[in-house]
């Protein structure tokens, strides 16, 4: 199975997104932060603490939101390169090989830890930070069928 593709700016830093937002950590750093912004306004409602925690709260809320959707995003697509090029990718039966104009990369298999899908992208995990991304663009049904059939079977999905 082979596919030739470019990365279109909107896509990756939406699926640059996605893959912050399942991190565990900032899941939990949200979550934290939410519950705290929510103890914060009822208790200043009730009257039990002055308007600063939920102040801090709201800011703390919004300056994530901001960091994480907009400029770590915006940050990481700016800086590599790799989304500027034209790459093909070949999934053989032990190998992934991704090519450009520059060279060429082999991954085992076994080197990729986990995969999941977004509205635009496959995202290969080879460790919980490094990944590769993979755009739908060029792919067709079928093609994106085989390929799920593929990688559920050579990636094995760590839950």
């Amino acid at each position: 199975m082979r596919l030739s593709f470019t990365y279109d700016k909107k896509k990756v830093l939406q699926a640059l997104r996605y893959h912050f937002l399942f991190q565990p950590e900032i899941r939990i750093f949200f979550i934290i932060v939410i519950v705290f912004d929510i103890a914060s306004a009822v208790l200043y409602i009730t009257g039990k603490i002055r308007p600063e925690p939920f102040l801090l709260g709201s800011l703390i809320w919004l300056l994530f939101l901001v960091s994480f959707w907009f400029i770590l995003p915006a940050t990481i697509y700016k800086k590599s390169a790799t989304f500027k090029d034209k790459f093909e990718i070949d999934f053989g039966n032990n190998f992934v090989t991704l090519s450009n104009d520059r060279g060429f990369v082999e991954w085992e298999w076994k080197q990729f830890k986990k995969f999941f899908e977004s509205p635009n992208f496959f995202h290969f995990y080879f460790s919980s930070k490094a990944f590769f991304l993979l755009p739908k663009d060029n792919m067709d049904d079928d093609f994106r069928h085989e390929l799920k059939v593929l990688l559920n079977e050579k990636i094995a999905q760590k839950k």
